[in-house]
């Protein structure tokens, strides 16, 4: 007997037919672009030296902390290349991280204790810091070590500089030794910023102003995103009375820094020796909303707002400045002690000119006797303080004498 043969089923042969078919496509071409979410995904390293490329650009542009982040960055990938701590200290003073600028320069000398340049930078930052004794034992050693670094001896003409200006340091003579260094840099590193920024600084110091002017603008040419030179040539213009040329470099000088007050507060004594008084008050009020606690930009806004006769302001400011108080977001402002700073002594005897003109004669005998007690000496505070009391007795109409704008010096 035969068994009788089953019939094919050909639309489960097709089906599976079809299946084989898209199993095999998938393992084929789509699982193998399919990511595993049990696998790390891996992801591209930068390099060290792509972000020094990138943090010496943000230098460049005058990016100071950006590039400081950068650098942070490159010195976490490479953390024993001393180049690094280097150039990172240098943006740090270029930014006025002074004691940051000392801790990686001093970083850097660990990994490398015969770096000229780390020792350079270091005593860089120890001046704009104020510490110039320091300073000069620390570039002797950066000179020792090589007697070419331009840029060492262009920061040590800076250094010598500011014991000049300051009387501080132990040099008999320091401003020749200065124009020695300055000169000396330009001699090994023309073509560097800071050869051409300490020559100019020197210039001005020994009154070359025009010839200060140009290493200014040679040094602008270098990088002109540099506050602090822009400042410095400003106030050699202000030097020479070329006011529209000195607020533009403020000007610059607060673009690049905009957190400084110094900008601010020269182009308000640019406006007002030139009795620009409604512009020299808001430049004023920008330079004290820059530091809010700082009694001297509190004197400086006073004083504008008092010559701009708007005395209820300018008694409020004057107050704030010379008895302290709180600013606007409720910080405490510190009294400004009376001093022979002549703009010190000028916010004092002017704010004794101000009380005699409101009436407040007990103030201002208080005022009075603080002034003559302190600066027997100013002419002008003297003057002043009188001409204040007089007016109390006297009650004409008080007018403050015509004294010069102090000298404005980087």
């Amino acid at each position: 007997m035969r068994q009788k043969r089953r019939r094919v089923n050909w639309f489960l042969v097709v089906v599976l037919v079809v299946l084989i078919l898209t199993v095999s496509y998938l393992d084929r071409f789509i699982i193998p672009t399919v990511e595993s979410p049990f696998i790390p995904t891996p992801t591209v390293t930068r390099e060290p030296e792509s972000y020094i490329s990138e943090a010496e650009g943000l230098v460049d542009e005058g990016k100071f902390i950006q590039a400081i982040d950068v650098y942070t960055e490159a010195i976490r990938l490479d953390p024993d290349n001393a180049a690094l701590y280097i150039a990172i200290a240098r943006a740090q003073v270029f930014a006025g991280r002074y004691d940051e600028a000392l801790v990686n320069a001093s970083n850097a000398l660990l990994l490398n204790p015969d770096n000229s340049m780390a020792y350079a930078v270091r005593a860089w930052a120890l001046t704009r810091n104020g510490d110039l004794e320091e300073a000069d034992t620390v570039i002797q050693e950066a000179l020792r070590l090589d007697p070419n670094n331009g840029i060492a001896h262009a920061y040590y003409a800076i250094l010598l500089g500011n014991m000049f200006e300051q009387n501080a340091g132990p040099y008999v003579d320091p401003i020749q030794l200065a124009i020695d260094e300055s000169n000396t840099g330009m001699a090994l590193a023309s073509d560097k910023l800071e050869a051409r920024w300490a020559r100019g600084y020197i210039l001005f110091v020994t009154g070359n102003l025009e010839l200060a002017i140009q290493q200014y603008q040679a040094a602008i040419e270098i990088n002109p995103n540099i506050s602090q030179i822009h400042l410095e040539l400003g106030v050699t213009y202000r030097s020479l009375d070329m006011i529209a040329e000195a607020v533009q470099e403020y000007t610059l000088a607060n673009t690049y820094n905009p957190s400084d007050p110094l900008p601010d507060l020269y182009i308000s004594r640019a406006w007002a020796s030139i009795g620009e008084w409604a512009k020299a008050v808001q430049s004023a009020e920008d330079a004290a909303m820059d530091t809010p606690t700082d009694p001297y930009m509190r004197g400086n806004w006073a004083y504008m707002l008092y010559k701009n006769f708007e005395w209820a302001e300018a008694d409020r400011q004057y107050v704030l400045a010379i008895y302290g108080g709180q600013a606007e977001d409720g910080q405490v402002i510190e009294p400004l002690q009376i001093s022979g700073d002549t703009w010190v002594a000028r916010y004092y005897y002017t704010y004794a000119l101000l009380l005699a003109n409101l009436d407040r004669c007990a103030e201002v005998l208080s005022m009075t006797q603080v002034i003559l007690g302190a600066l027997p000496g100013d002419p002008d505070a003297v003057y002043n303080s009188e001409f204040a009391l007089s007016q109390c007795s006297g009650k004409t109409q008080v007018v403050p004498t015509a004294t010069l704008e102090p000298q404005q010096t980087p």
